[in-house]
């Protein structure tokens, strides 16, 4: 990458204080896209600080329709103003070279650019969720955004993979709007809300249906985890179609070691198509990582509970699959009815963010933070010790 040229402090002459700043605050601004320090990235082509006090400098997009070039000219343009000593900045936009954009793409994907799944590189600690469900309408998408974003606020770095082809509805529910940026074979996702999100929604015009067999959703989820550049996460939820179909199977092929985190109802109709979802672990290897009752009850004005749905089936569902699986899957938590959480929904601002003092998000945080104490798991990976040997 280009390391960031300053006009002024070429030569024998020390850097001044107010250009030592001005660099140090060019430190300070994140790429909107990759969040990383645009300084890093290479993006930072010529910094010229003039004595009166004028800044420019030239900041070079990754390609030439950038839709956050905005965000980055004002981020640029506050970073700097901040600076004691800076009258004025100039903020040129140009393009990288194909050589830079490849220079880019080595740093963020390894020696030569390197396609792959790298959540499956023995090395990986991010902690991978498959969201499911045995039938539609429980509010599986919602959890999902919810519990994504309660971490992404905790200060962990998260992504969603919407791989519920057919039902797409995460870019909806947190309002995104913006398509991804391609550069070359390597797509990078909107970000909304601290984290990182990929949907087939963001490909199709419209309100248009997708119409794929097996082999067109294996693809396309291959392709999601492959060319999207979500860097280092801590988490990453897949917000699942509903069953047991040809996704289901698809993560398990891709992701093997992802968890799996059943969403149900009270109902007990509910449940038993949902432990069917949970179930597949035993045939595919995964894990449980537990159960999430939504809907539970309605809290009344008199501070009573109507159970719309009947009561007690995410408790059974959580009981049965620890039969089934051989090992103990809890009911992470239970979150009441709440009308905020649908308005939050159609609105694009997650319950958690916009109302976080409600008794559906504070349920949803609570079990943010039962899946954030779980540590990112070692085993298997090396952990570069040598054993002492004791001499004789």
């Amino acid at each position: 990458m280009n390391p960031s040229q300053d006009s002024t402090t070429q030569g024998t002459s020390p850097a001044s204080a107010v250009e030592r700043a001005v660099h140090a605050a060019l430190a300070t601004v994140i790429d909107p896209e990759l969040r990383r320090p645009i300084t890093e990235l290479g993006m930072v082509d010529t910094v010229e600080v003039s004595d009166d006090g004028q800044v420019r400098i030239v900041v070079l997009l990754t390609i030439a329709g950038c839709p956050l070039r905005g965000t980055i000219t004002a981020d640029c343009e506050a970073a700097l103003s901040a600076v004691p000593g800076v009258t004025g900045v100039e903020v040129d936009l140009k393009v990288m070279t194909q050589a830079q954009r490849d220079a880019l793409k080595e740093q963020l994907r390894g020696a030569g650019g390197q396609r792959g799944i790298p959540f499956n590189d023995p090395g990986s600690l991010t902690k991978v969720y498959a969201v499911a469900s045995g039938k539609g309408g429980v509010g599986k998408s919602s959890v999902t955004v919810n519990l994504a974003c309660a971490l992404a606020a905790q200060g962990l770095r998260v992504g969603i993979v919407d791989a519920d082809v057919y039902g797409f509805s995460v870019p909806a529910l947190m309002g995104i709007t913006q398509a991804p940026t391609r550069v070359d074979d390597m797509i990078l996702p909107p970000v909304a809300y601290g984290v990182k999100v990929i949907s087939i929604g963001m490909f199709v015009t419209g309100n248009q249906p997708v119409a794929w067999r097996g082999p067109m959703l294996h693809r396309a989820l291959e392709q999601f985890l492959t060319d999207v550049y979500f860097g280092d996460l801590d988490a990453l939820f897949l917000d699942l179609p509903p069953g047991t179909g040809d996704i289901a199977i698809s993560v398990a092929q891709l992701l093997p070691q992802a968890r799996i985190l059943v969403v149900t109802t009270p109902q007990a109709a509910a449940a038993d198509v949902a432990e069917r979802a949970g179930a597949i672990a035993t045939q595919t290897g995964q894990s449980v990582v537990g159960v999430v009752e939504n809907m539970s009850y309605l809290e009344m004005p008199d501070g009573g509970r109507m159970e719309l749905f009947g009561s007690g089936g995410g408790a059974v569902l959580a009981e049965r699959l620890s039969a089934t699986v051989g090992t103990d899957v809890p009911l992470l938590g239970q979150i009441p009815l709440d009308i905020l959480l649908r308005e939050g929904g159609d609105a694009g601002v997650p319950l958690v963010l916009g109302r976080p003092e409600t008794p559906a998000a504070l349920a949803l945080l609570d079990i943010a933070g039962r899946l954030a104490a779980v540590p990112r798991g070692l085993s298997g990976k090396p952990l570069g010790l040598q054993p002492k040997l004791s001499s004789f």
